[in-house]
C-alpha cells in the first residue's frame, strides 16, 4: 500500500470504531465506550503518520497516543496533550483486570460523556488536518 491508501484504511477504521464508541455509550457500555475512544485517535494518529511518511507509511506498532502524536510532528496545546494522556489509560484500565473495577466505577454516564466530548475534539483536530491537502 502507499501512503495514501494507507492513510485511508486507518481513516476507515477510525470511522467505523468511532460509531461503535457511540452505540457502545448508548447501551451504557462505558468502560467499553471509552477503550473505542482511544482506538479512534489511535488510527487517526496513525492515519496522519502514513500521509506524513510517504517513503515509509507503516506507523510504529505502538498505542501511546503522545508518543504517536509527537512522530507525527502534531503541535498540541496544553489541553490536548491531557486529553491523549487520559486516553492513553482507556487503553490500559478497561484491558486489564486489576484496573478494571476502579475504572468501571470511575466510568459513570457523566464522565464518559465528558471524555467523548473530549476524544470528539480531538478527532475533528486530526479529521482536519488529515483533510488538508
Amino acid at each position: 500500500m502507499n501512503n495514501i491508501e494507507l492513510m485511508n484504511f486507518w481513516l476507515e477504521s477510525s470511522d467505523r470504531d468511532y460509531e461503535s464508541m457511540i452505540k457502545n455509550y448508548e447501551t451504557k457500555q462505558y468502560t467499553w465506550s471509552l477503550f473505542i475512544g482511544h482506538l479512534v485517535l489511535e488510527k487517526l494518529l496513525k492515519a496522519l503518520y502514513a500521509k506524513l511518511n510517504k517513503t515509509n507509511p507503516y506507523p510504529p506498532k505502538i498505542h501511546n497516543l503522545n508518543i504517536l502524536a509527537e512522530k507525527c510532528n502534531l503541535a498540541l496545546n496544553e489541553n490536548q496533550i491531557k486529553i491523549l494522556f487520559t486516553c492513553n489509560s482507556f487503553n490500559i484500565s478497561s484491558r486489564y483486570e486489576d484496573y478494571k473495577n476502579e475504572f468501571y466505577n470511575k466510568c459513570t454516564e457523566k464522565y464518559t460523556r465528558e471524555q467523548i466530548n473530549n476524544i470528539d475534539s480531538i478527532r475533528q483536530y486530526l479529521k482536519s488536518i488529515l483533510e488538508k491537502q
